[in-house]
C-alpha cells in the first residue's frame, strides 16, 4: 500500500482535505467481465462485492465494460432481465469509452483506466482487485502509474487474480510466438500487484511453465518470481444460494419448464468447444439407461449453433432440450433436479478449465452424481467425489451415465453429502478473508522495511 505527497502547500491543503472527508471509508474496486457475461468469474465478482459489504467496506464497486461493448463483443450473455440485483451499497459502473473513430482501438480500456485514476487518487484507501490479467490487470497497473505520477494522495493495494484465458490466450500464445513484449507487459503488472494470484495449482504451474519458456528464449526471469510470489485463491462461491433451496422452490422451477426430478442429465455452462458439449450429445445418445430421459444443455456461447445442428442428427433428437434464458435464480433448482450433471471439458489450445465453477454449484445444489473429466484444474474443484471419464470419450460418458441413473438411492445420497462437504471449502467469506490475510501479511512486511 503506497502513499505519494508533494510539498507543495496548496497540494498539502487539498490532501488534508480529502483526508478529512475519508477517514473512516474503505473502498474495494473489482475489475472485471461483470454481469451479464456467463462466465463463472463474473460470479465471482458479485459474490467478493457481497462479502465486502458484510466485512465494513463502506464503497463497493464493480467496474466493467459497457453493455453495447458486451453485445458486439460476442461473449455469450445472460437475458438482461434474469441478472439478479445487487446488494445496496454495490455500484456497478461502466465507463464511457474516450475519443472518437479516429482512436482505433482502446477507446473503452482509455475510459477504464481513466476512471480508476479518479478512484485511486479521491484520497480513500482502496483495495482494487483484477479478475483476468488482459486487460483489467494491466488497466490496474497503467492506472496506478498515472495516479502517482499526479502528486494526489494514493492509498492504493492490488489484488490480481489470474484465471485459465490469461494463460491460454495470453501468456502461453506468447511464449509459443516468442512474443516478448506482450508476455512481458502482462507477466510484469502481474507480479506488481501486491497480491498475485491464481484461481488454482493447475493454473498456477501452467503460469510458471509458460514463463519459463519466455525466460528460455530472452533470458528474462519471471518463472521464478511466479513461482515465488503466486499464491493460489480458489474462486469465490456464494454457497448459500445452493445449500438453502427448498424442494417445493425446485418443483415448481421444474414444471414451468416442463421438467420432472431425475427426469433429465443437466450440462450448464457456456456453449464452447473445450467443454465437450459435442461428447456428451453422443454419449446421451448411445446410453441405455437414458432412453426415458432428457438432456437438457443450458447456455450460450460461439458453439450453440453447431451443438443444435449435432442434437438434430441424433435418435435423441426429440429428447434434446436447449436453454439459452436461465437466470440466476433457476440455476441452483435445475442443478438440484438432475439425474446427473455432466461437464466433459477436454483441453483446446484456446481454453482449459482452470478450476470448474459450475461444478462446484452443483456438488452444492445436491441431486444426482457430477460426471466429469480430470482436465485442468477439475480435479481441485471436484477431489474425490465425481465420476471422471476420459476426455473426448463419448462412450465412458455413456457408460458412465448407465451408472449414475441406476445407482442405488442410497449411495447416490452419500455421494452427493461428500461433494456437498468438499464443495464448502469454496464459499465466498472464507476466500475474501483469506485475500486480505494475505495483503495484510504483505503490507505489514513492506511496512516493516520502510
Amino acid at each position: 500500500m503506497i502513499i505519494q505527497t508533494t510539498g507543495s502547500s496548496m497540494m498539502t491543503a487539498a490532501k488534508n482535505k480529502t483526508s478529512r472527508n475519508s477517514r473512516h471509508r474503505r473502498r474495494l474496486v473489482i475489475v472485471v467481465r461483470a454481469d451479464p457475461v456467463i462466465c463463472g468469474h463474473s460470479g465471482e465478482a458479485r459474490n467478493l462485492a457481497e462479502v465486502a459489504l458484510q466485512r465494513g467496506f463502506t464503497d463497493v464497486r464493480i467496474l466493467t465494460w459497457p453493455l453495447d461493448l458486451l453485445t458486439m463483443s460476442g461473449l455469450p450473455l445472460k437475458p438482461l432481465e434474469g441478472v439478479l440485483p445487487y446488494s445496496k451499497g454495490i455500484e456497478v459502473e461502466r465507463p464511457e469509452p474516450v475519443g472518437d473513430y479516429k482512436v482505433l482501438d482502446g477507446r473503452h480500456l482509455a475510459g477504464m483506466t481513466g476512471r480508476l485514476v479518479e478512484l485511486f487518487t479521491d484520497g480513500v484507501p482502496t483495495v482494487c482487485m483484477s479478475l483476468y490479467l488482459s486487460p483489467h490487470t494491466l488497466a490496474v497497473s497503467e492506472a496506478l502509474r498515472v495516479a502517482r505520477s499526479t502528486g494526489l494522495p494514493v492509498s492504493v493495494a492490488t489484488i490480481a487474480e489470474a484465471v485459465g484465458s490469461d494463460v491460454t490466450n495470453v501468456v502461453r500464445s506468447c511464449a509459443a510466438a516468442g512474443r516478448l513484449g506482450a508476455a512481458a507487459q502482462v507477466l510484469s503488472a502481474y507480479l506488481d500487484s501486491d497480491v498475485p494470484v491464481a484461481v488454482s495449482d493447475y493454473t498456477k504451474d501452467l503460469i510458471i511453465s509458460s514463463a519459463e519458456e519466455i525466460d528460455a528464449s530472452h533470458g528474462t526471469s519471471f518463472a521464478e518470481r511466479c513461482r515465488h510470489r503466486v499464491a493460489i485463491s480458489y474462486p469465490a462461491i456464494n454457497t448459500a444460494d445452493y445449500l438453502q433451496i427448498s424442494g417445493e422452490q425446485t418443483t415448481e422451477v421444474l414444471t414451468r419448464r416442463g421438467l420432472l426430478r431425475d427426469g433429465y442429465v443437466l450440462y450448464l455452462s457456456r456453449l464452447a468447444r473445450a467443454k465437450g458439449v459435442d461428447d456428451l450429445i453422443t454419449g446421451f445418445d448411445a446410453s441405455p439407461a437414458c432412453k426415458e430421459l432428457t438432456l437438457v444443455i443450458a447456455g450460450n456461447g460461439p458453439e450453440a449453433q453447431h451443438l443444435r445442428e449435432l442434437a438434430a442428427a441424433t435418435s435423441a433428437v426429440n429428447r434434446i432440450i436447449f436453454l439459452d434464458d436461465v437466470d440466476d435464480d433457476e440455476k441452483p433448482h435445475l442443478m438440484a433436479g438432475c439425474a446427473a450433471f455432466v461437464l466433459p471439458s477436454k483441453p483446446r489450445p484456446e481454453f482449459v478449465e482452470t478450476f470448474g465453477i459450475a461444478l462446484v454449484e452443483k456438488m452444492l445444489a445436491g441431486g444426482g452424481p457430477v460426471i466429469t473429466t480430470d482436465t485442468g484444474g477439475i480435479g481441485e474443484a471436484v477431489g474425490d467425489t465425481a465420476m471422471i471419464v476420459p476426455v473426448s470419450s463419448p462412450e465412458a460418458i455413456a457408460d458412465a451415465l448407465d451408472l449414475a441413473v441406476t445407482m442405488p438411492i442410497t449411495e447416490q445420497t452419500r455421494m452427493a453429502q461428500r461433494a456437498r462437504e468438499h464443495a464448502r471449502q469454496f464459499d465466498r467469506a472464507c476466500v475474501f478473508d483469506r485475500l486480505l490475510q494475505r495483503l495484510a501479511a504483505v503490507t505489514e512486511r513492506e511496512l516493516s522495511t520502510i
